[in-house]
């Protein structure tokens, strides 16, 4: 939705970057072709906060390396997480590479 008139725009989701890391809401910036009103390009912002739905609970004593696993966030993307990360978390996702950046505090 155009934040200035509220009208609405149409996009498809070949011309966005990441849009399984997009939630309902989410303010995103789009350049539109002025002679026949078509989307040209969107810009995500440069990372999103997402809630952890699902995630396998970590081994303990696996703390000491780098070690990830898979974790599904609320729009259903999987991103890989560190173990220490728990269902119900909410994390920094950079959706330009679609990975974990880290975890945010309540």
């Amino acid at each position: 939705m155009n934040t200035a008139d509220y009208s609405q725009i149409e996009l498809q989701k070949a011309v966005l970057d990441s849009p399984e890391l997009m939630k309902e809401g989410e303010v995103v910036t789009v350049l539109i072709n002025t002679e026949d009103s078509s989307p040209l390009s969107v810009d995500l912002p440069a990372s999103v906060i997402l809630e952890v739905t699902a995630t396998e609970p970590g081994i303990k004593g696996n703390t000491a390396t780098n070690a990830t696993k898979p974790a599904t966030v609320e729009t259903g993307a999987t991103v890989m997480v560190p173990l220490f990360i728990n269902e119900g978390d909410k994390i920094k996702v950079e959706t330009a590479k679609g990975s974990y950046k880290e975890r945010i505090k309540e």
